[in-house]
């Protein structure tokens, strides 16, 4: 991982080429026939409905600005740089305090850097704030081959923050994200100053899966379990393509518009809080879009893809760090969380809120910024 140390100066700058290509593409969107009584806006059921669907293309299209959130972007300082073969890219949001703690923020997909452009300036008083993009995510693309997964992402992403100069660092993520956040403090736990963790219900979809089971559940309580299994099992479809066939989802994905929109769109309404709010209700239209726009203009939907393969053939655990000092923030709480996922009390710091839901960094900025700054100045 030492073959070339340079940190190479970044800015966004989307050909307007893409941008155009991009327009003609969504006008001339070659649409599904609709079915009868499947025209409810708001019912999710079946998938993104069709009118919805429509709505949010015609905005994308006619009234979303990509250059104003491209200027925004720029305003953070951006690197590339190249480890073990990959490009890498991330965002280093330098706080004014010398003694500021440098924070990675791990995310995971659908999500990217995009996911934490409003927690960043809650954070830089305490934070020197960096982002890395996984392989095959945003700008960390084009993949340079398979073998990406959790634990060389996590070596990857200490070697970042050493070569920005940070020998310790704190970690936080969410999805995918907290599994590399995890990884890093149990790889590099004399470095890791701890990590803190965003979850929502969604979570209870791994218990007696990738989390044992653990004892003395009440009946009750195996039955509530059982059915928030089943409610999550649901929304499984697009993990059990990318798990399996990432290379046959991907063509759709990078060819057309509408589909990498639905793709995404879609999770931002089964993963959010549970009400009859829209993704765009449930988040700023206009960062979810550039969110969506990301994926578009990189290609990342399939190489994003790729890394949940990867993840899913690498046969590895999900790890914590042992001596590292842990927090949790549940999201739309579910009393159920932590009598399975933290039946020992072993975390020191939980918080519980009834807000927000898988994207906490885009639902409740302030309240998962007031979350992190609490448990690292607790630990500090």
């Amino acid at each position: 991982m030492t073959e070339n140390n340079a940190l190479t100066p970044f800015r966004i700058d989307i050909a307007q080429a893409d941008l155009d290509d991009l327009r003609d593409r969504l006008a001339n969107t070659r649409w599904p026939m609709p079915v009868p009584g499947r025209d409810d806006r708001t019912d999710f059921s079946r998938g993104i409905p069709l009118v919805y669907l429509k709505e949010l293309a015609e905005y994308w299209r006619d009234g979303f600005d990509w250059r104003a959130r491209e200027a925004k972007l720029n305003e953070y300082t951006q690197f590339t740089t190249v480890i073990d073969g990959q490009r890498f890219h991330l965002v280093h949001a330098r706080s004014t305090n010398p003694q500021a703690t440098p924070l990675l923020l791990n995310h995971g997909w659908p999500g990217s850097f995009v996911e934490y452009q409003r927690l960043i300036p809650l954070l830089t008083d305490r934070f020197h704030v960096v982002i890395a993009s996984p392989p095959g995510f945003g700008f960390s693309t084009p993949l340079s081959g398979t073998g990406w997964e959790l634990a060389r992402t996590a070596d990857a992403f200490a070697e970042i923050m050493t070569r920005l100069g940070y020998e310790r660092f704190a970690a936080h993520g969410t999805d995918v994200g907290s599994g590399t956040a995890m990884r890093l403090a149990a790889l590099y736990p004399e470095r890791v100053i701890g990590t803190h963790i965003g979850a929502d219900p969604r979570v209870l979809g791994l218990v007696g899966d990738k989390f044992p089971l653990p004892d003395g559940l009440s009946d009750d309580e195996i039955a509530q379990l059982e059915a928030l299994r089943t409610e999550v099992a649901t929304d499984r479809g697009y993990l059990e393509m990318q798990n399996h066939r990432p290379d046959t989802i991907g063509a759709a994905l990078t060819d057309s518009p509408v589909g990498q929109l639905a793709w995404i769109a879609e999770k931002f309404k089964t993963r959010t809080s549970r009400d009859d709010r829209t993704p765009d209700e449930s988040v700023d239209r206009d960062q979810l879009l550039a969110n969506i726009s990301l994926y578009w203009f990189t290609r990342s939907g399939e190489s994003s893809a790729q890394f949940y393969y990867e993840a899913e053939h690498s046969e590895l655990d999900f790890v914590m760090g042992s001596g590292v000092p842990s927090g949790w923030a549940v999201f739309d709480t579910h009393p159920l969380i932590r009598r399975t996922m933290d039946p020992w009390k072993a975390i020191g710091h939980w918080s519980e809120f009834t807000e927000g839901g898988h994207f906490p960094a885009m639902e409740e900025p302030e309240l998962l910024a007031h979350d992190i700054r609490t448990f690292f100045q607790g630990i500090s």
